[in-house]
């Protein structure tokens, strides 16, 4: 918007400017030469008739004056035919003047002026010939300075167009970037409120915003620890109970089950407790948590007789994505294969970039498929499981900026896809770190040239 509003404000001053320009230096040149074959009449006059009252003599001693600051070419026709001055042959202008007529005749850039004296010894006549350089003597000098002074206010114009549209959009772009902000889950972030009542409004809104979702996620995630910190009671008595089992092999079972369920409920309690901002910056190496937790995976691939096969980049991809989240999206998929086909059904996971640079987390197995469209629906699940698996999958790389899809695997099982944003590296960081920090631009130079304050 700042650029589009000094180019249009430079655009229409361009406009003003040259239509008062042209017509000016036009009009400039029009008296210029008005003035300067009034003057050249008037001096023709005033000879013609010191050579009507004192003959040759007197004409040509009034000529020899003249020498110092001529206006022109001078040639005066005497009665008796002869020529002082200028020896320029009579033509039929000169015979027309004898008449009595005094005439200016234009041709070629220059202009001729003839002014007559009748007398008894009959026609005087001088015939002063002036240059185009003599016409528009000083209209060059005026141009420039008109230039001169209508690339100022340009100038000048751009400069205050420029700053005006700076106070404009800056207020806008800090609005803006509080909402990516926001967006992002920094909650913490608040708009300055300046630049036009309208946008400090909207930024002031934006504040109140950012600061009742911050309170409604605080307040959503104090009830679910505290609902998390409820659920340890009735656990830690399913464990005493476990206890008077007799049977060794069925209190094991049940003892590795409440285990997990309590190691549930801790992460559920952590997770609550983990500031709404802790993952806003967060980056991971793909490639290397994957194969991390395949290891972790390929002991019970081999128990079960399961070819686990991956494929991982060589180098790191990284993904605007927790490592916490991603260990819990990798684990959820892959749990999902061991959960719902058979054992020694192949399973193969691979991290690869698309064509947007995209990080793509691919899941294949060769079992039976997905069982419907809306496996993915909180709370569906037709496999007898509670359904939120996919559920939380698919959030999480929302929540990244990626999507979840779902197809079928080249193994002729399900293929379960995560695509995640990538993260900024390092040196691109710090490299739009010095574009936003770089000052100046093109309307700052043009304020320095023009002499004016930023």
């Amino acid at each position: 918007m700042r650029w589009r509003l000094t180019l249009l404000v430079a655009a229409t001053t361009s406009a003003v400017v040259l239509a008062f320009l042209i017509p000016l230096t036009l009009l400039l040149r029009s008296l210029a030469e008005e003035r300067t074959l009034a003057t050249v009449t008037a001096d023709a006059t005033n000879l013609v008739q010191i050579a009507a009252n004192s003959g040759a003599a007197g004409a040509q001693k009034e000529l020899d004056a003249a020498e110092d600051d001529p206006l022109g070419t001078v040639s005066v026709y005497l009665p008796d035919k002869d020529i002082l001055g200028a020896q320029v042959p009579a033509d039929d202008n000169v015979a027309k003047a004898t008449g009595g007529l005094a005439f200016t005749v234009r041709e070629d850039g220059h202009a001729v002026v003839y002014v007559p004296a009748l007398t008894t010894e009959g026609a005087y006549v001088v015939r002063t010939e002036v240059s185009g350089a003599e016409l528009h003597r000083g209209v060059g000098r005026a141009s420039w300075i008109l230039g001169a002074l209508g690339t100022l206010l340009l100038a000048l114009s751009v400069g205050a167009a420029d700053t005006l549209a700076r106070r404009l959009s800056d207020p806008i772009k800090d609005l803006a970037a509080a909402a990516d902000s926001i967006r992002d889950g920094r909650l913490d972030i608040r708009s300055p409120e300046h630049g036009p009542p309208e946008v400090a409004a909207m930024a002031g809104a934006l504040n109140r915003l950012s600061a009742r979702i911050e309170q409604l996620l605080i307040s959503e995630r104090e009830s679910v620890a505290d609902l998390s910190h409820r659920l340890r009671t009735p656990v830690t008595a399913l464990r005493l109970d476990v206890e008077s089992i007799t049977d060794p092999e069925l209190a094991q079972r049940i003892e590795e089950h409440v285990a997990t369920l309590e190691r549930t409920v801790s992460a559920v309690v952590q997770d609550a407790r983990r500031p709404v901002k802790a993952n806003v910056t967060s980056r991971c190496d793909v490639a290397a948590l994957v194969g991390e937790r395949v290891a972790f995976w390929s002991a019970l691939a081999d128990e079960q007789g399961r070819s686990l096969r991956t494929w991982l980049p060589s180098r790191p991809t990284w993904a605007r994505i927790d490592s916490v989240e991603l260990t819990d999206v990798v684990d959820v998929l892959i749990d999902n294969v061991f959960a719902h086909t058979d054992e020694g059904v192949p399973l193969e996971v691979t991290v690869n970039t698309n064509a947007a640079h995209e990080i793509v987390l691919a899941v294949q197995d060769g079992g039976p498929g997905l069982p419907g469209a809306d496996v993915v629906a909180r709370g569906h699940s037709n496999a007898g499981s509670s359904g939120l698996g996919l559920d939380i999958v698919r959030r999480a790389a929302i929540a990244s900026g990626g999507r979840l899809e779902l197809g079928r695997s080249r193994l002729g099982g399900a293929k379960v896809q995560v695509v995640l944003s990538p993260a900024e590296t390092r040196t691109r960081e710090r490299m739009r770190q010095r574009r936003n920090s770089a000052g100046g631009g093109l309307g700052q130079r043009i304020r320095k040239l023009a002499g004016i304050g930023s």
